[in-house]
């Protein structure tokens, strides 16, 4: 059971809601630790709502990124397998990536949001680069924190549909992937087998599902 302590206030379509000054942390302190144009690595002191302090608390910024749920015209669904260094495995998962500055240098710089690709840009761009196929019709279906516990990026989700191969890959020095062709009977299983081991991706999955069956 999970407990709730608060004011019962209503709120259009929750009907209560949390007093946020109760429940927000005060960052008092804060050292980045490694600060570059990949990321923004910090060690932080906080004080609880209650005035007691924890140290440290570790989190990081890195740029937003794209997700993109890609099927062709014969219904099959465009997918990438890579390396992924975080657990050490070459994973199934859809065609993603970060959101590009114009001009500026700095990977993960918030402030520099005006320079910042818009992420409708940004997916069809990561589409096309990462599998050669441009989009027939692109729905923006998601924005949401990637990992609200410890980073402050997040995963804007798209879905691409009438997809047509229209070029080759141009891939990053540090891509290396490969393109497949996956139907939704397959994708499931790969899901279900702990094979699709990224986990927003999974979630963009779920949303076109519960999407299509609605």
């Amino acid at each position: 059971m999970t407990a709730y302590h608060g004011h019962n206030d209503n709120v259009s379509g929750l009907g209560f809601r949390l007093d946020e000054e109760k429940l927000r942390w005060k960052e008092l302190k804060t050292r980045h630790i490694i600060q570059n144009k990949w990321i923004d690595f910090r060690e932080s002191e906080f004080e609880f709502p209650d005035g007691t302090s924890f140290s440290p608390y570790y989190s990081y910024t890195r740029k937003d990124y794209v997700v993109v749920i890609a099927s062709d015209t014969e219904g099959r669904y465009i997918c990438v397998r890579q390396f992924r260094q975080g657990i050490m495995k070459v994973t199934t998962e859809f065609p993603a990536g970060g959101l590009e500055h114009s001009g500026a240098e700095e990977y993960a710089a918030k402030e520099n949001a005006d320079s910042l690709e818009e992420p409708m840009r940004a997916a069809k761009r990561e589409l096309m680069e990462e599998t050669g196929y441009a989009a027939g019709r692109i729905t923006r279906l998601l924005s949401i924190p990637s990992n609200a516990t410890i980073s402050s990026n997040y995963a804007h989700i798209f879905l691409a549909e009438n997809c047509m191969k229209a070029g080759l890959q141009d891939l990053d020095s540090n891509e290396y992937l490969e393109v497949e062709l996956h139907t939704e009977a397959e994708i499931d299983r790969l899901i279900e087998t702990g094979n699709f081991e990224q986990s927003m991706h999974a979630l963009a999955w779920f949303m076109v599902k519960c999407r299509k069956n609605s």
